[in-house]
């Protein structure tokens, strides 16, 4: 799952001598323990309010004078509840409690607006029936809790596409979530049902010593990326460039889980040529790392993140236009990447353009294995709708890439057309008549073939 990271950042002197008035963003960190009233002087403008990396452990009575706000994150404070005065505030709809200290959720704490919840790194044993009230809720973040169950209400959650259930105490998977019609981006590793009689697939370790990072390439959910060097390389890899990178995992818990599970289903997922190749780990105490083979300097990002707007879906830059060719190359290698990894039974769980890599060629490269799960522990009938929940997401992939697909004749148009139909059986309500990745492989390879055949190509 994406960090955002908001940069309006402001200072409480600042807030006190009205300097703010008019802003429609405010991120304060300064050790708050009680929350500032000055914050009231914003009401007729304010939109997104942060108090992350704080001490606070209440709200105001009062809050819902902030009339317009919207996204409200108290990451890395003291809550030990959640304050049941959001539930008035007429038009919050996104919610950030990551890393605090609750162990409560009670009945109808949360705006029934609430769009996006996000509860990773806390103590919650359970949720509260009025989950099931929250109609429009897409994208729900519980990694790092203690839930033993989730509260049967929550089939009524329809509109739910993103939701990350790793690192808790669940018994199984229920039935209803994987029936959800617009579920796409599901992780569940590191719960009992999923991690009994797991094995460990034969991996070389290495020592964090026998490795120099360099300069940081990137940063995900889960850990820091960086371009490094070999300083001892391994035997068996002499012969490989001795640039690599490595990939060093935060802390216990992330927004998609455990770092050990993501290592672990990215070492079963084995490899495949549309797959960033994982050469070696780093498991000592303190530095749990992967080592890579460096990704070639003219790979480029397909996409970009979800923006808090956007919630669930990618965005790109308003420039960006696919040829079919590419397109087809994108879509093709994707489907196949897909199947090689629910053929070694792990699912993804982040099918998205910014986690695709491309060059000019459109050789595609697909990584992070942070919010992946292993699916050998599921009955049968819940491994295909697994796939059939990831094939939702490639169809959210593809459906994404044809907004930026221009027809330049007729034949095109025919094709994207064709392309258009795929993607909405990619995406239908009923998970049993999606089809499989093996056959969206044949199909693809079939519309492939029309376009060679098409005298402009």
């Amino acid at each position: 799952m994406v960090k955002f990271i908001l940069s309006n950042s402001a200072t409480l002197q600042q807030l006190r001598a009205g300097q703010l008035i008019g802003i429609k963003r405010l991120q304060l960190a300064e050790g708050l323990k009680v929350f500032p009233p000055e914050i009231f002087t914003l009401a007729d403008s304010l939109e997104i309010l942060d108090l992350s990396d704080n001490q606070l452990n209440d709200l105001p009575d009062d809050l819902p004078r902030l009339v317009n706000l919207k996204i409200l994150f108290l990451s890395n404070n003291c809550f030990e509840h959640i304050p049941g005065v959001l539930q008035h505030c007429p038009k919050l709809e996104m919610i950030g409690f990551k890393a605090n200290k609750i162990s409560q959720v009670a009945e109808g704490c949360l705006p029934v607006n609430t769009r996006w919840l996000i509860l990773t790194d806390n103590q919650i044993s359970r949720l509260p029936n009025s989950m099931g009230q929250l109609s429009r809720l897409q994208k729900l973040a519980l990694a790092g809790n203690k839930l033993a169950e989730l509260p049967s209400s929550m089939a009524l959650c329809r509109s739910l596409e993103l939701v990350r259930l790793s690192a808790n105490s669940l018994s199984a998977l229920p039935d209803w979530l994987l029936q959800l019609p617009r579920l796409a981006w599901l992780a569940f590793a590191g719960n009992p049902f999923s991690s009994k009689n797991y094995t460990d697939s034969p991996m070389r370790t290495v020592n964090f010593a026998d490795l120099e990072l360099a300069e940081q390439l990137g940063e995900g959910a889960s850990g820091f990326i960086y371009k490094a060097r070999w300083l001892n390389q391994p035997l068996a890899l002499s012969g490989l460039s001795k640039e690599v990178a490595v990939k060093l995992f935060k802390g216990n818990v992330t927004s998609d889980g455990y770092p050990e599970d993501e290592l672990k289903c990215c070492l079963t997922a084995g490899e495949h040529s549309n797959l960033i190749k994982v050469v070696a780990q780093v498991n000592e105490p303190g530095k749990m790392a992967l080592v890579m083979e460096l990704i070639p300097s003219d790979f480029y990002n397909l996409g970009l993140p979800p923006s808090l707007q956007t919630c669930t879906r990618d965005t790109f830059e308003p420039v960006t236009q696919f040829s079919l060719e590419i397109l087809m190359k994108v879509i093709g290698n994707m489907a196949k990447a897909l199947h090689h990894l629910h053929s070694n039974q792990v699912s993804h769980g982040d099918v998205y353009a910014h986690n695709t890599m491309l060059n000019q060629q459109a050789e595609l490269l697909f990584g992070d294995f942070g919010a992946a799960s292993h699916l050998a522990n599921l009955p049968v009938l819940q491994q295909e709708a697994m796939q059939a929940v990831e094939v939702r997401a490639f169809g959210c992939l593809l459906e994404d890439m044809l907004i930026h697909t221009k027809a330049t004749n007729h034949a095109d148009q025919a094709l994207i057309e064709t392309l258009v139909e795929l993607k909405e059986d990619c995406m239908q309500s009923n998970l049993s008549l999606r089809p499989k990745f093996a056959e969206l492989i044949t199909t693809l390879e079939n519309i492939s073939s029309k376009i060679a055949e098409l005298p402009s190509h």
